[in-house]
């Protein structure tokens, strides 16, 4: 295996607000890796810290065997890095702005005009090209931003939230375009809290939560991890939180189930893992109903991206993401009384 990408023992601090506490994680070459976690969780900070962006505190960052601490300049050189919030010039068209970042890239001047079509064409653009970038949508001015990520030919693309606020049809787009460029050898690195996101482009991912690593390998091992398959129930118009505990009583006394949680977020619904052997469904539909609870839903599936994140942490990513939405809007709150 050849690594592309390799931070080791990560750590990186805001004054008193340690963002990145200990991260490590490689990428192998022509792979797309996803990075995890909600917001706050200190993505963005590790990807400064791989571009040359931000100094670490402490730890190792290697790009293709290049330290990004020793050897930047030559590390920016390897980089194509794509960031969350798009900063185009909205008074150029989408072909002016990429033949200027293809000057300020230093690429022969032969090649530069090939290489714009190039890229138009691929992330569909060629019918916009010539139009000043002030009227795209949100998703032809992602579309323009990755391209002019791309047009020094990067051996390694780093996203950060590459589809965040796309439509359907853009977010379909940028997929394809991602999966074609890992075909041609390009190692792709996305972070994103989009869980069916980095379940779809991902061969292999790490999950950050709190400035840490809880969970790393590919997405099949990290649900293999998780155990058997899940069943998730709810009882049509749960009024009490007595029904609920009846309920996941009658559940635990199950003997093939492995563990059983009320998810609040989805209206109190029951969450449990079973092994994957046996007709589970119908004897807990069975076992329900004699205990004359009606079910409003009941559905089983493999483990999935989210089931990793709540065993690892005890939340779903949603509940993380709330979590740290309160906390940013209570230190804001302590801020404005202080003045």
């Amino acid at each position: 295996m050849t690594v592309a990408v390799a931070i080791d023992h990560l750590q990186k601090s805001y004054g008193a607000t340690q963002a990145v506490k200990d991260v490590s994680f490689e990428v192998e070459q022509g792979k797309i890796f996803g990075l995890l976690g909600p917001n706050g969780a200190g993505k963005t900070t590790t990807i400064r810290c791989l571009c040359t962006l931000a100094k670490p505190d402490a730890g190792k960052v290697e790009v293709c065997g290049i330290s990004a601490l020793a050897q930047p300049k030559i590390v920016r050189q390897r980089l194509g890095y794509v960031a969350q919030e798009v900063a185009i010039d909205k008074i150029l068209t989408g072909r002016e702005l990429l033949n200027l970042q293809a000057a300020l890239y230093h690429l022969p001047k032969k090649f530069i005009g090939q290489r714009v079509d190039q890229l138009l064409e691929a992330l569909g653009l060629s019918d916009y090209a010539d139009q000043k970038t002030g009227t795209y949508s949100g998703g032809l001015r992602k579309r323009l931003d990755l391209a002019a990520g791309l047009l020094h030919q990067p051996d390694v693309l780093v996203l950060d939230e590459p589809t965040v606020g796309l439509d359907i049809e853009s977010r379909v787009v940028v997929w394809d375009f991602l999966r074609q460029l890992r075909a041609a050898g390009t190692t792709v690195l996305i972070t994103s809290h989009y869980l069916e996101e980095v379940d779809a482009l991902a061969d292999s991912l790490a999950i950050i939560d709190q400035g840490k690593v809880i969970a790393n390998g590919t997405p099949n091992e990290l649900k293999d991890q998780v155990g058997g398959d899940r069943i998730t129930l709810r009882i049509q118009e749960f009024t009490s939180d007595a029904d609920v505990s009846k309920a996941k009583e009658i559940i635990d006394g199950l003997e093939f189930v492995e563990n059983v949680i009320v998810n609040s977020s989805q209206g109190n619904s029951l969450n449990l893992v079973v092994g994957r052997q046996g007709n589970h469904l119908s004897t807990i539909e069975q076992t329900i109903q004699n205990a004359g609870l009606p079910i409003f839903s009941l559905s089983q599936s493999r483990p999935s991206l989210d089931d990793v994140y709540l065993a690892a942490t005890g939340q779903t990513l949603m509940d993380a993401d709330l979590a740290a939405a309160a906390t940013r809007d209570l230190k804001k709150e302590k801020k404005l009384q202080m003045k």
